[in-house]
């Protein structure tokens, strides 16, 4: 059964810190299955609502890229993260169940604005097309997740919830396909943004053109597309909306910078620092979860440079099985660094080095190895020197450790590589080819005879 949040969801838009640019109406409760969309006064909160479901899903998906992989080990009594940190994922994780109802929370509603809002009078044909292709994007960025995460899911397009709660599973690339189609419909009538003038943190919390271009680099390195993904990585990395921070630190410590391309704003009252699967509480306040010894070790190298500054120590922490490290990327309420980033700038240089390298174009100004130094460059670590294109592969991967760590790509680029088998081998002697995908939640397997689960488990 597809679950669609069948209770009253109060839907607050994000305060996205001081910026008076960004939209702040007062809280709108909706009754999601009661979705009011008669009038172009219901556009705004609906459209706030979509954001908002679409918030959900970032703090389950960071702790699937990075608490499935290498990056954890157990420090808690939550079963789930012992899970995660011991490699014994099951159906009935508490964080698989979360994400894939965050999943179909975002599809669902995205599927009623398209559905309802072409019969809206009197909406203007600027609002209608905007509104229109934030939901198609969206959408299509759900589906991206749900398929990288648990393979074949069913396909919803729909907002008819007694067909949707008896819905087979699809081909994941004909999920794909449903992604692209998305986001290639999106990109044309997205609003574009032509200069780093526009506020940075408008540029990163609504979707634009430029933005989308990113995802659909993201999209293309997945499907192995070298070409389209280096091509438009170009795009945005010239587009000269975002900018490199001059220091990482910024990057883990201050939200929305001009470095941000889609990034998730929340305020005092919603903060992911409260809450089961918030970030700052599991990994800071309880630490259920810590850095892994072999992370830390990567993090403190003379490669990694000043990407050091994404963990921190504390000696009084240390005992026991605690090597007394906790992340920093994820604050408080009352921190500046309580955001979740899902895309941001030194992620286009990476995936161009990728796309660059299995093209063979490993050296000069237009290779992968320049993208690489760039942000060696800026992370004050020694310049890449090597000269094959297998270590320069390896070279990339072991940049995306230094750059991306926590912001939720580990496992899913493991798997995408195929090096997921040999490095969690190594790591955990628990680990079993079936986590390379995520099991379909047991409740949802129980709910719905026409789901399958994933094999082994």
């Amino acid at each position: 059964m597809i679950r669609f949040l069948r209770y009253s969801l109060l839907i607050t838009l994000v305060s996205l810190g001081a910026c008076q640019e960004v939209l702040e109406p007062k809280p709108v409760t909706l009754l999601v299955d009661e979705l009011v969309l008669n009038e172009p006064n219901d556009v705004q909160p609906v459209r706030i609502g979509l954001y908002s479901a679409f918030r959900g899903m970032a703090s389950p998906n960071i702790i699937a890229g990075d608490f499935t992989a290498d990056y954890i080990q157990a420090n808690g009594t939550f079963t789930d993260n012992i899970e995660f940190g011991t490699k014994r994922i099951t159906a009935t994780n508490g964080a698989v169940d979360a994400l894939w109802g965050s999943i179909y929370n975002t599809i669902y509603v995205a599927n009623f604005i398209l559905e309802r809002l072409p019969s809206v009078p009197n909406v203007t044909e600027a609002t209608r097309k905007q509104v229109t292709a934030e939901a198609r994007f969206l959408r299509g960025w759900a589906n991206f997740i749900g398929a990288y995460t648990f393979g074949d899911i069913p396909k919803v397009t729909s907002t008819n919830q007694v067909a949707n709660t008896t819905i087979t599973r699809s081909a994941k690339a004909d999920i794909l396909a449903s992604v692209l189609a998305d986001y290639q419909a999106a990109l044309t009538d997205l609003p574009n943004v032509t200069s780093a003038s526009t506020n940075a943190t408008t540029n990163a919390a609504y979707i634009n053109k430029i933005n989308c271009q990113a995802a659909m680099a993201r999209f293309y390195l997945y499907q192995k597309n070298w070409t389209q993904a280096e091509q438009l990585a170009t795009v945005v990395i010239s587009s000269g909306v975002y900018s490199l921070q001059t220091n990482y630190s910024d990057v883990v410590t201050k939200d929305f910078t001009n470095e941000s391309i889609i990034e998730v704003g929340y305020n005092l009252t919603d903060d992911p620092g409260t809450g089961a699967y918030s970030l700052n509480n599991l990994l800071v306040g309880r630490r259920e979860v810590i850095p892994s010894n072999q992370l830390v070790s990567s993090l403190l190298s003379v490669e990694s440079g000043t990407r050091s500054a994404t963990i921190t120590f504390n000696a009084q922490q240390q005992r026991g099985n605690d090597n007394g490290w906790t992340v920093r990327k994820y604050g408080t309420a009352s921190e500046d660094n309580n955001n979740i980033v899902l895309i941001r700038l030194a992620e286009m240089y990476l995936i161009r080095a990728e796309a660059r390298a299995q093209q063979g174009k490993l050296t000069g100004a237009s290779g992968a190895i320049a993208d690489l130094n760039v942000l060696r460059t800026r992370a004050k670590a020694p310049a890449i020197t090597a000269a094959a294109q297998a270590d320069v592969l390896l070279a990339v991967e072991r940049e995306r450790v230094y750059e991306l760590a926590f912001e939720g790509h580990r496992w899913y680029d493991l798997v995408r590589t195929g090096r997921a088998q040999a490095v969690m081998s190594a790591f955990s002697p628990n680990w079993n080819s079936r986590f390379e995908l995520w099991p379909i939640p047991q409740r949802e397997i129980q709910q719905n005879t026409a789901l399958t689960q994933n094999p082994g488990y």
